[in-house]
């Protein structure tokens, strides 16, 4: 079977690699050693789709497929890794939910600023003692009739502090387990909600990683 990238691939690759190179390459080295968010480069990164890259145009997205996707991810995560980390986290694991999951409303009023990279989201399921095994995590949701109320705690969270909406993920039915599982959207700034210290890594120090903790939100 032959493969061979499309000249729109080839097209995508090219402007992420030239991204790369104008854009990353200079100071990626300073904003690793004193862990500082690249918050500029994110922002042209938004401009030109890279944050919402397999979105439907409808939602503010570039409308791309996967390949285009990878290509794009490798050349920005060859130059700054940081750069790459944001940009994942606000493409597969925030903008492919909401785009699948949400309803309409939701994803006017959430997705469309994301996937345009107006503003950042951040995927929470990490927890001190549940990391790769998320069926141990004990944020839990309980219903309140026309809202839940959250409590938890969230570790290692990229994007923790940098980030407007954030999918937390909670036990609703701990007699169900892992069926009992769901996602919520909570935003930043509501009552209850606190974003713990910056905390510290060997690498990708660019990327801003925080504790979470969500007291009767």
């Amino acid at each position: 079977m032959l493969f061979q990238l499309s000249e729109e691939h080839l097209m995508i690759q090219k402007a992420a690699r030239d991204f790369a190179q104008n854009e990353l390459k200079p100071g990626v080295i300073e904003r690793d050693e004193l862990q500082k968010f690249p918050t500029e480069q994110i922002k042209k990164m938004g401009e030109l789709g890279f944050m919402g890259m397999m979105v439907d145009p409808k939602y503010g997205g570039a409308g791309l497929d996967s390949v285009s996707y990878v290509l794009a991810m490798t050349e920005i995560a060859k130059v700054d890794a940081s750069a790459a980390v944001i940009m994942s986290v606000n493409n597969s694991l925030v903008c492919a939910g909401m785009e699948k999951y949400c309803s309409e409303e939701q994803k006017m009023k959430y997705l469309v600023p994301l996937a345009k990279g107006e503003v950042i989201g951040a995927f929470c399921l990490s927890e001190p003692e549940a990391g790769s095994d998320a069926t141990s995590q004990k944020t839990t949701a309980v219903d309140m009739g026309d809202y839940y109320l959250l409590n938890g705690t969230k570790n290692r969270i990229t994007n923790g502090s940098t980030a407007s909406t954030y999918l937390v993920i909670a036990q609703t039915d701990v007699e169900k387990k892992h069926k009992g599982i769901n996602a919520f959207i909570v935003e930043r700034g509501w009552e209850g909600f606190e974003i713990g210290p910056k905390e510290k890594k060997m690498g990708i120090r660019g990327s801003d990683t925080h504790s979470l903790m969500f007291t009767d939100v």
